[in-house]
């Protein structure tokens, strides 16, 4: 009768809407699979505290329990609430295939010690497939003792000590874990190395193979005179080896590789090395050769390095390291997002993220890393730093550890895209190959070098907007809003090679000026705007050529002029300058050297100012402009000026000018064009084809005056 009954309710279950309660949950085969590879700890059974007391048993506990796990087809392991308190002189040793859960008020403890280095969960080469999930995770920084070293060669610094390191390991995610007070890092990405084989100057000999991979002599060529084999046990499971730490060797070296037979497979060509090369198919062991003639001091080393891939880090939290949150020392496609860094503080970097694997000093290569939604703030130095590695995304984070640098991306790293960001009092520090996409900064400053950076869409407000190009046009500039509030020296500051900067707006006060630049000539700039900048300090304009440019002064200055002031070429063409109407000059020139063209372009003066004074130079074109004074007062204003009247006994300092098919109109009879001061000596400059209303000439006697109209 009971058989009848379960294949009766089995049958039942197997048809839809036989229950009228549509919301009753019956268990299914995969459920049930679920709960049995799921597996909270038992506490006594494994020898485990939760009350913060006997580390050594309660660490050998947790271990045992996770082989156990692993060993008994159980996929997801957990422990109860409580402290537990892990040995100072051993971890937890994660395995694969492992969920590691724990609940928000577990927390892992590290045991107070005076270790250089030390970590509190490892997770290494060969273990994959694992997931920590929930829980805190606690250093020893506030009790540590600093005072020992691991060795006597040891440094000292007491900075390695790590919450969760991870070398090699394949396929991890973080998620939802709060790793903090460590003495070094919340977290580590590292890699696995090997080094198979060192050779120094007695393992190479003169001379080359040829096509067919047999030895042949070359007095400009050296080789190995014993091939280098794969019988390491690493390459049972790794297919990938490289060269490194070179010494009195070239950069670039050939690679011939054998069959175990010593059949000839394959020449490969090496540019460089720390290339990653992939062993043939068959291949058993393999000969260099390099091209120089000496052996003497020759030293390369055989390694196969193999770093952490595939990682996830989310919805977790890295505070109060006393080194950084994550360093990312070694790893290959890393996804970081939706996590907080902060309070890193104690030993440099400092930083939230470090993406530094120390591959210039035989470390592990980055590749491929994302940061994106993550937020920073309260770090000593830095929020995120790309030192070394290629190929990064930081995007949509918030940055703003207050007065330190938000991004720093260094000279060894290649290839980052940063992209609508919040830099929030944090500055920015890059050297190349970086994209920066609709990003935004308020209260901070940048240093841009490149070659290969590009700005596009870039909001900043009470910044520092410096670019010191390294290369000619080796940082390009679009689609740039720069707002000032009187609250700092905000603004555009150029420096080194020429830039090309297209779409940028410059508004409101700087409490200097809010463009500046000392960069060589060459720039161009389409369609910059300026508006409502300081006229107590004016704008001072490196060389270049300006298309379809704004300049407008604030009102309130005297002495704010708009200073062309560099040796070199400046080229004004379809641009506008609207003057304040406190301002005594609105465009001044002056260098020994300067070679100034003005055309196609507008001038509005709204006050007894000066449209064009031009101080000294070498060359200077004036043509096409139109210039409207419709407030003077004052009938001796001169709008175009060639020199003043304090340097009129002065050897003359204008070479050469021409100034030509302008448009002056004045509301009185104010000096529209003027020459007379030019200086002892002056040579005639050209004054033709220009249209005066109610403004009239004053030229010297020597000058090519022709077809000027006054009306």
């Amino acid at each position: 009768m009971k058989l009848l009954l379960v294949l009766l309710l089995a049958a039942q279950l197997s048809v839809p809407g036989v229950w009228s309660n549509s919301s009753a949950v019956v268990p299914t085969s995969t459920s049930t699979s679920a709960v049995q590879k799921k597996y909270e700890i038992e506490l006594s059974r494994f020898g485990i505290r939760n009350d913060g007391t006997r580390p050594v048993e309660t660490t050998k506990g947790i271990n045992n329990a996770l082989k156990w796990a692993g060993k008994n087809g159980k996929t997801v392991t957990s422990l109860p609430a409580g402290t537990y308190l892990i040995d100072k002189n051993s971890r937890i040793n994660m395995v694969s295939n492992m969920t590691f859960e724990l609940p928000k008020n577990a927390v892992l403890q590290k045991e107070t010690n005076g270790k250089e280095h030390y970590q509190l969960m490892y997770i290494g080469y060969g273990v994959n497939n694992v997931t920590l999930k929930g829980g805190v995770y606690k250093g020893d920084k506030d009790k540590h003792d600093y005072s020992k070293k691991d060795h006597q060669f040891s440094a000292g610094t007491h900075e390695s000590g790590y919450g969760i390191a991870t070398e090699g390991a394949v396929n991890l995610t973080i998620d939802g874990v709060k790793a903090t007070h460590f003495t070094g890092d919340g977290l580590v990405l590292g890699g696995h190395g090997t080094m198979v084989q060192d050779l120094y100057a007695n393992h190479f000999e003169q001379g080359e193979f040829d096509g067919k991979g047999k030895k042949v002599a070359n007095a400009k060529k050296i080789r190995t005179k014993n091939p280098l084999t794969f019988t390491n046990a690493i390459f049972k499971s790794e297919r990938e080896f490289e060269l490194s730490n070179p010494i009195k060797l070239p950069a670039g070296f050939d690679i011939y590789f054998y069959k175990a037979n010593g059949t000839f497979l394959q020449k490969m060509a090496g540019k460089r090395v720390r290339d990653i090369f992939t062993i043939p198919e068959g291949a058993a062991k393999f000969h260099l050769v390099f091209n120089q003639s000496a052996t003497k001091g020759a030293y390369v080393e055989f390694w196969n390095r193999v770093v952490t891939q595939d990682v996830v880090i989310k919805n977790s939290e890295f505070a109060f390291n006393r080194r950084q949150g994550i360093t990312v020392g070694g790893a290959d496609n890393v996804w970081i997002t939706g996590s907080s860094f902060h309070d890193m503080k104690g030993t440099m970097p400092q930083s939230g993220i470090d993406v530094e694997g120390g591959f210039g000093e035989n470390g592990h290569r980055n590749s491929n890393i994302t940061i994106k939604g993550n937020k920073f703030y309260n770090n000593a130095s830095y929020d995120v730093i790309l030192y070394d590695g290629r190929d990064a995304t930081v995007e949509d984070n918030h940055l703003a550890s207050k007065g330190v640098i938000g991004l720093a991306v260094s000279e060894p790293f290649k290839g980052a895209l940063i992209k609508n960001n919040h830099f929030d009092g944090t500055r920015i520090i890059a050297y190349h190959d970086v994209d920066f996409l609709n990003n935004k900064m308020n209260d901070s400053f940048t240093t841009l070098e490149g070659p290969n950076i590009t700005i596009d869409g870039m909001e900043f407000t009470d910044s520092l907007f410096a670019v010191n190009s390294k290369v000619p046009f080796g940082i390009a500039v679009s689609n740039v809003t720069i707002k000032n509030n009187k609250i700092s020296n905000s603004g555009l500051s150029l420096a080194g090679k020429p830039v090309h900067i297209k779409n940028l707006t410059i508004n409101g006060l700087s409490t200097l000026r809010s463009f500046s630049g000392i960069s060589a000539e060459g720039s161009i700039f389409d369609n910059l705007k300026v508006i409502g900048f300081n006229t107590t300090y004016g704008l001072s304009l490196p060389p270049g050529t300006y298309n379809n440019c704004v300049f407008e002064g604030a009102e309130g200055g005297k002495f704010g002029i708009i200073h062309a002031a560099s040796a070199g070429k400046y080229v004004f063409d379809g641009c506008s300058f609207k003057s304040a109407s406190t301002l005594i000059a609105n465009f001044v020139g002056e260098h020994p050297k300067l070679d100034l063209t003005i055309k196609n372009s507008t001038f509005e003066v709204l006050g007894n100012t000066q449209a064009i004074s031009i101080q000294a130079a070498k060359s200077v074109l004036l043509e096409n402009n139109t210039i409207n004074a419709g407030k003077l007062t004052n009938t001796s204003l001169e709008l175009i000026r060639i020199n003043d009247y304090w340097k009129r006994k002065e050897k003359h300092d204008i070479l050469k000018a021409i100034i030509r098919g302008n448009t002056i109109t004045s509301n009185n009879a104010a000096i529209g064009i003027s020459t007379i001061n030019a200086g002892i000596g002056a040579p005639p400059y050209t004054i033709e084809n220009n249209t005066l209303h109610k403004a009239k000439l004053s030229l010297k006697s020597n000058d090519a005056v022709s077809n000027n109209t006054l009306k």
